[in-house]
C-alpha cells in the first residue's frame, strides 16, 4: 500500500467504519433508556461519564486540559449545540416515533452540513447536490406520511417527534461546522471534547432539574449498561473518531455516515420494535438514502490538516 493511501485508510476509512457501526446501534439503546429516568437526566449522566473518559484520554495522550481563553467560545458552542440541544431533542423524539424513523430523518444531516459548510467554510455545493437533496427530502416526506397513516390518532405526536429530530439535526450540524473551522482545529481534540461534553452535561443538568426535578436513578442493570455503552463507545470513542474525519475531509463528506446509519438502525427497529415495512416506507427509505448518496457523489470538501489529537 502506498504511503499516500495508508493515512487515508487509518485516518478516514477505518474510523468511519467504526463510528458508523456504533451510531447505527445507538438509536435502539436510547429507546431502552426511556422509562423511569427522565430523558434530560439520562443525557446529563451520559455526558458526565463521557467527559471524564475524554479527560482521561487527553491525559493518556499527554495533552493538557488547559486550552486557553480562545477555546472558551467553541467549547460553549459545541457543548450546547452538540451535547445538549442535539441529544435532548433526539431522546425526546424517540418518545413519539420509532428509533429507525428518527435515524432516517436525522440522515438529512448531510443537507445542513453542506449548506453551512458553504456559508462558513467555502465549500460550495454542486447543482447535483441540490437535486439529489430534493429527492432525499421527498423520501423523508413519504416516511413522515406513512407514520401519519399508521397512527392517525397520534398525528400530533408524530409531528412533534419529527420536529424534534430536525431540531437535533440542525444543532448537530452547527457543532460540526464550528469544530471544522481553522481556529478550532488548532486545539487538540481530546481536551476540547472533554470540556465540551462537560459543558453540555452541566447545561443538561440545569434543564433536567428545571423540567423533571432532582436527579432520578434506575436500579435496572440494563439501563446502566446501556448508559455506559452510550457514554463510552457512542460518545467518547465515536466522537473522538468522527471529528478528526470531519477535520480531514470536511463535514459534507463525513455526513456520508448519516446515510448508512439508518440502514443499521432500521434493521434494529424492525427486529426489536416491530417496525412494519410497507411499499411506502420502502420507497421512502430508498429515495432518502439514494438521494443522499447521490448528493455526496460530487460534494466539494476542504481537506483539513491532520488532527492534533
Amino acid at each position: 500500500m502506498s504511503e499516500a493511501r495508508r493515512p487515508n485508510l487509518t485516518g478516514v476509512v477505518i474510523p468511519f467504519i467504526i463510528f458508523t457501526a456504533i451510531w447505527g446501534s445507538t438509536w435502539i439503546v436510547i429507546r431502552d433508556q426511556l422509562g423511569t429516568v427522565p430523558p434530560q437526566w439520562s443525557v446529563a449522566y451520559r455526558f458526565f461519564i463521557a467527559a471524564a473518559a475524554m479527560a482521561l484520554a487527553a491525559k493518556v495522550k499527554g495533552h493538557s486540559l488547559r486550552l486557553g481563553r480562545e477555546a472558551i467560545v467553541p467549547i460553549l458552542a459545541i457543548g450546547i449545540t452538540q451535547f445538549c440541544i442535539n441529544f435532548n431533542s433526539v431522546y425526546l423524539a424517540e418518545r413519539h416515533i420509532t428509533s429507525g424513523i428518527v435515524a432516517t430523518v436525522f440522515a438529512l444531516l448531510l443537507i445542513p452540513n453542506t449548506l453551512l459548510g458553504w456559508a462558513f467554510l467555502g465549500q460550495r455545493p454542486s447543482s447535483r447536490f441540490v437535486w439529489c437533496s430534493l429527492v432525499a427530502i421527498a423520501g423523508i416526506g413519504l416516511l413522515f406520511w406513512n407514520e401519519l397513516q399508521r397512527n392517525p390518532a397520534q398525528s400530533d405526536a408524530v409531528t412533534v417527534g419529527i420536529g424534534l429530530t430536525f431540531i437535533g439535526m440542525l444543532a448537530a450540524s452547527s457543532a460540526n461546522i464550528i469544530q471544522a473551522r481553522e481556529r478550532v482545529r488548532q486545539h487538540p481534540l481530546s481536551p476540547l471534547l472533554a470540556w465540551s461534553m462537560l459543558t453540555g452535561a452541566l447545561v443538561d443538568s440545569a434543564i433536567a432539574w428545571s423540567v423533571a426535578g432532582p436527579p432520578v436513578f434506575e436500579a435496572r442493570a440494563g439501563y446502566w449498561l446501556g448508559l455506559l455503552y452510550l457514554a463510552l463507545f457512542a460518545s467518547a470513542l465515536a466522537f473522538s473518531l468522527y471529528f478528526p474525519v470531519v477535520r480531514r475531509i470536511g463535514p459534507a463528506k463525513a455526513a456520508y455516515s448519516s446515510a448508512l446509519v439508518p440502514i443499521i438502525a432500521m434493521t434494529f427497529s424492525t427486529l426489536i420494535e416491530g417496525f412494519k415495512w410497507t411499499p411506502l416506507t420502502i420507497v421512502g427509505a430508498l429515495l432518502a438514502l439514494g438521494g443522499m448518496i447521490g448528493a455526496l457523489g460530487r460534494s466539494r470538501t476542504v481537506v483539513a490538516s491532520p488532527d492534533a489529537a
